[in-house]
């Protein structure tokens, strides 16, 4: 493959990549305000769409690590930066990778936020399943002397007179 082709096959793994990108955020700002209205149906019909999107950005990134290790660069960031260096010179693909870098990480700040909201409201779940729970176990009852009782952990099974 010479530079010209690999441009272009970067160029559009870059382009493929960032329509995805932007297709996720637009993802997970849906799947926000559902996560807020707790509307449950809805959030597992946006999970689906999700994992396909982020199933396309997977591939987009694949595809990249394969024409990297197909010219003999390695898979990490600077294998890919070398690569663009060789393959576009002329600096053209620099605006599309900054432009594919950017979507990225602003995906990354909108599912770090859902993953709050997400771990706030369990953490709320939690906190009222112990509630529910330690009520049962701390329930106040008379003891044998006409006292109320410390609760514990088991049942009586027999008790003599």
């Amino acid at each position: 493959m010479d530079q010209t082709q690999c441009r272009e096959k970067l160029g559009n793994l870059m382009k493929d990549e960032t329509l995805a990108l932007n297709e996720l955020s637009t993802l997970l700002d849906r799947e926000h305000g559902f996560l807020e209205a707790n509307d449950v149906v809805a959030l597992d019909g946006a999970a689906r769409e999700r994992l396909r999107c982020v199933a396309r950005i997977t591939r987009a990134d694949d595809e990249r690590r394969a024409l990297c290790r197909d010219m003999g660069r390695p898979l990490d960031l600077k294998g890919l930066e070398d690569l663009i260096r060789w393959c576009d010179p002329e600096g053209t693909l620099s605006g599309h990778w900054a432009q594919c870098a950017a979507s990225a990480a602003h995906c990354r700040s909108l599912n770090d936020r859902n993953g709050a909201l997400v771990a706030a409201r369990l953490q709320h779940v939690q906190a009222r399943l112990g509630t529910l729970i330690a009520s049962r176990r701390d329930a106040s009852t008379y003891g044998p002397r006409g006292g109320y009782s410390q609760p514990s952990t088991g049942r009586v099974l027999t008790t003599e007179a």
